[in-house]
């Protein structure tokens, strides 16, 4: 049997938007008065169901509401199946965008004469630094980190990444957000995807009596990628942290009988159902507290908003909160002041505004709650530029912090030679996907195997939160070395393994580009050696990054 199709559908479309093919007929219906909406009969052939109105309006720009929040707002009462029931955690992201610079916010000590030569007027002189460790100083404006890693609420993650590094912003924060490989691409948030997965039915019949809050909030204009499922977004963005009311949808106009009607009456119950959500945010940040002074920035004053939202009942699961600033290739730092400039700026905000979040969540009684993380889309070069900046690189620390955080540093610092090129950059240590992960495990208590098919099939686990009684660390770092180095042949990577346990090792140009993987396979404990032969590769800079277990080392090697 043929199924007749229309030649014709209704296509949504706001006064400032266009319509992408030759519309026929236009109808108006102002039903709230702030909004109007126009529908189009446009000559496509399909029709619109409530599916496809749900895919296009995560394309279409659709008006900000008087009090902030987007159309998009759905929640996910389904999270609580996902993170472990009646679990009450909850995740605070903070998207540091635009490439952080981690060796002028972490500085390797133990490399810090190299980096004079590659960076010499980005570097702040060493006397300067505040201490973190023997080999790490923190850039003196990060002050409220140094005191959160002294109370064993931090812990730093060294040289995150992915194979095959995409430099383009646009590119890289996509992979970010979508929690795929390099070479994929997918139009669902790593969060989205999975609750797609297992809950076809979302977003129908939400809110209701049992889940009545958003699964996500972002501060700001726009609803989080990461939270982008296949029909819907299950975020809700809040842009005015002042006015948390709603889109006044008054008595709904009577609506024809016909597809337009249809159409116009699921929108305006989606309205409802954000107003529904809304009303609950607003609730929430009326008789939720703050007993802290917060500084008097954008990101604190979100921050703040957060913990009064936790602490006035809502159980909205994760926040998204972005910081933008970070593409330094000009004026990084100020000619002859390594200690000020845009980059300093913005860790001085960044610093004050998550020490200010976490005194606030130690006193109403919340710090073991409440996770935070921080993430790039990629770190910068080595070698600065002529601009008294930096341009995209490849690997950047992410910082966990919390009141359950597993304290310490994971990882090892970045290698830095005597003589760099241009292109390099820091070379990847963890994949950002495993880290990603470890929360979902550590924080929400995901299945391990849901984890593989979440975001990738080699996930490894790094302890980075969950314990809060106090953290006993494992075995120190992976012992691993490659010689002769410089090579010029024959290279052999000297592995040793604390446990019988696969080991992996790759080679990596200074791109970040993966150029060989050695066979993987299970090895006994004790000390093993591979040899690699570089009769092929061009004389220049490479990077071998072993792992063994949870445990990962880069080395940095030369073909002669």
């Amino acid at each position: 049997m043929t199924r007749a199709i229309p030649k014709s559908a209704a296509l949504w479309k706001t006064s400032s938007g266009k319509c992408s093919m030759p519309c026929l007929e236009r109808r108006s219906f102002s039903f709230a008065r702030c909004f109007q909406l126009y529908v189009y009969v446009c000559p496509i052939y399909n029709t619109m169901n409530r599916r496809n109105f749900l895919k296009r309006a995560s394309v279409f720009s659709l008006p900000a509401f008087r009090g902030g929040f987007e159309a998009a707002a759905f929640p996910s009462g389904l999270l609580r199946q996902l993170v472990n029931g009646e679990s009450d955690k909850v995740l605070v992201l903070i998207d540091l965008n635009g490439g952080n610079d981690g060796l002028n916010t972490f500085v390797p000590l133990d490399s810090y004469d190299n980096l004079m030569r590659a960076r010499p007027k980005l570097m702040v002189a060493q006397n300067k630094l505040l201490p973190m460790t023997d080999t790490i100083g923190l850039h003196p404006a990060l002050h409220g980190i140094r005191q959160l890693y002294e109370q064993g609420k931090l812990c730093l993650v060294q040289g995150v990444a992915y194979p095959n590094q995409n430099r383009s912003h646009f590119r890289s924060a996509d992979i970010w957000n979508t929690g795929v490989n390099a070479d994929e691409y997918a139009s669902t948030g790593w969060l989205g995807r999975y609750l797609d997965e297992e809950y076809p039915a979302y977003p129908d019949n939400y809110p209701n009596a049992e889940f009545t809050d958003p699964f996500a909030i972002t501060m700001g204009r726009s609803i989080s990628a990461t939270c982008q499922g296949l029909h819907s977004n299950f975020s809700m963005a809040i842009i005015d942290t002042d006015d948390l009311g709603g889109l006044q949808t008054g008595v709904a106009p009577a609506l024809p009988d016909d597809h337009y009607g249809r159409e116009l009456g699921f929108l305006i119950e989606t309205f409802k159902k954000t107003n529904a959500y809304a009303t609950r945010v607003a609730t929430a940040a009326s008789v939720g507290a703050s007993r802290v002074v917060y500084p008097d920035t954008t990101l604190a004053q979100q921050l703040k908003t957060v913990a009064k939202l936790i602490s006035g009942g809502l159980q909205t699961k994760v926040y998204v909160l972005k910081l933008g600033g970070f593409d330094t290739h000009a004026n990084q730092v100020e000619e002859g002041g390594a200690t000020t400039g845009k980059h300093a700026s913005l860790l001085k905000t960044l610093s004050d505004a998550v020490l200010a979040f976490q005194n606030d969540l130690a006193a109403l009684e919340l710090e073991k709650r409440v996770l935070g993380m921080t993430f790039s889309e990629f770190g910068r070069k080595i070698k600065s530029n002529a601009g008294l900046g930096t341009d995209h690189g490849t690997a950047a620390p992410m910082m966990v912090f919390g009141g359950c955080v597993n304290p310490g540093i994971i990882g090892h610092n970045p290698q830095i030679a005597a003589s760099v090129s241009s292109e390099e950059g820091v070379a990847m240590q963890y994949d950002f996907k495993w880290v990603y992960g470890s929360v979902l495990r550590d924080w929400f208590e995901v299945e391990e195997e849901k984890i593989h098919a979440l975001l990738t099939p080699d996930f490894q686990h790094i302890p980075l939160a969950g314990n809060c009684e106090g953290y006993a660390p494992g075995q120190g770092e992976l012992q691993a070395k490659a010689y002769p180095n410089p090579f010029s042949a024959q290279l052999t990577l000297e592995v040793y393994n604390f446990e019988a346990q696969q080991i992996r090792a790759e080679l990596y140009d200074v791109m970040g580009k993966r150029l060989h993987q050695f066979p993987t396979r299970p090895y006994s404990t004790g000390l093993h050696r591979l040899p690699l032969s570089g009769n092929h590769l061009p004389a220049g800079t490479y990077y071998l990054r072993v792992q063994a277990g949870n445990k990962v080392k880069t080395l940095r090697i030369v073909k002669a």
